[in-house]
């Protein structure tokens, strides 16, 4: 499960011999502790997996600390809510993607143009 947060991204899925724990995995340093502020989790670091940042947080602690997040949300627009330029530009690209995926679904003519191409 990705998250996205306006001052946080991460990714979430089960650990593999505990089915109690979550993974909880970030590419930006920082990012798993302004995701989950109030448990504080002890993060390390794996320089050969795909996400560098990582920490085992128990599911039930997850669920709580994201109600949380979600009783918070006081804005109407996600995007105009991301302040770090890196992090809404790379929100960007995920929303124009979706766009895209919506408009090829719906078989549109007129599918959006992407403003890039990435490879």
């Amino acid at each position: 499960m990705w998250i996205c947060l306006n001052d946080a991204f991460v990714s979430i899925v089960a650990h593999r011999r505990d089915p109690d724990f979550l993974l909880v995995r970030a590419r930006r340093d920082g990012d798993i502790q302004r995701a989950f502020p109030d448990c504080l989790p002890d993060v390390f670091t794996d320089e050969e997996a795909d996400y560098f940042y990582r920490a085992l947080i128990s599911k039930k602690v997850v669920a709580a600390e994201l109600s949380k997040q979600i009783m918070g949300i006081d804005y109407d627009n996600f995007k105009d809510s991301v302040s770090d330029r890196e992090l809404h530009d790379a929100y960007v690209d995920i929303w124009w993607r979706m766009l895209w995926l919506q408009a090829d679904r719906l078989g549109l003519a007129n599918r959006p143009t992407l403003p890039f191409t990435r490879s």
